[in-house]
């Protein structure tokens, strides 16, 4: 049974993973016959209250333990996760990816990276290990890779801003429909847009769920 490491950023759309794109990949993962390693860091998080979007300022919270909501407990600090711990690694994303895996949310393409996120990633793609992300996270991707794996293909849909962002961090985005994905043969990643266009559960799913099974036949 493959193992598929999952990194989470938090619960909530808004400021961790969102909760769709998590529960979708996980149970594609599952339907797929993997097993999965959920990880995410333990560090503090801004929070935002989910019924006004606004932030509440002095309020904190765990990254790690408000992960722990979406694993049902069953989770990992990625500090102690190496890649060679799971055959294949997956991104869901939400605001959490560039809000708390990175700041890209605040500081677009000079944003820094957890570094470890960052060493799990570099050491998958060095590994020849398959790599998904869907949503924002691939923009995290183009922060890590662009200047190890120079013209490396992602896409986040069809954003104007954010595929320009992408662009200027080494990578190179390629306009993608909800539905489907985009596939860098060479580095084995895979991303898909997900709720940067989704209007609805089912077309983030479509796309998630390719990339999902996209993974698997890597794997084979």
């Amino acid at each position: 049974m493959p193992k598929i490491g999952v990194i989470l950023s938090g619960c909530g759309v808004y400021d961790g993973s969102e909760i769709h794109e998590a529960v979708i990949t996980l149970l594609a993962l599952d339907r797929a016959g993997a097993e999965t390693l959920i990880m995410a860091p333990d560090v503090e998080q801004q929070v935002v209250n989910h019924l006004t979007g606004e932030t509440i300022e002095g309020a904190v919270r765990n990254v790690l333990e408000e992960s722990a909501r979406i694993a049902r407990g069953n989770i990992s600090d990625i500090a102690k996760v190496t890649a060679e711990d799971f055959d294949a690694l997956f991104l869901p994303g939400g605001f959490g990816a560039a809000k708390n895996l990175c700041d890209f949310a605040f500081k677009g393409p000079d944003c820094d990276v957890n570094p470890d996120v960052a060493r799990l990633i570099k050491a998958t793609v060095a590994a020849g290990k398959p790599l998904a992300a869907v949503c924002i996270a691939p923009a995290l991707l183009a922060k890590i890779l662009g200047k190890e794996l120079p013209g490396v293909k992602l896409t986040i849909g069809t954003d104007e801003g954010t595929a320009g962002a992408v662009n200027s961090m080494g990578a190179t985005h390629a306009n993608c429909p909800v539905d489907e994905f985009i596939v860098d043969e060479k580095n084995k990643i895979i991303t898909s847009p997900a709720y940067m266009l989704a209007g609805r559960i089912s077309e983030a799913a479509e796309g998630i769920e390719k990339s999902v099974a996209a993974l698997m036949r890597m794997l084979r």
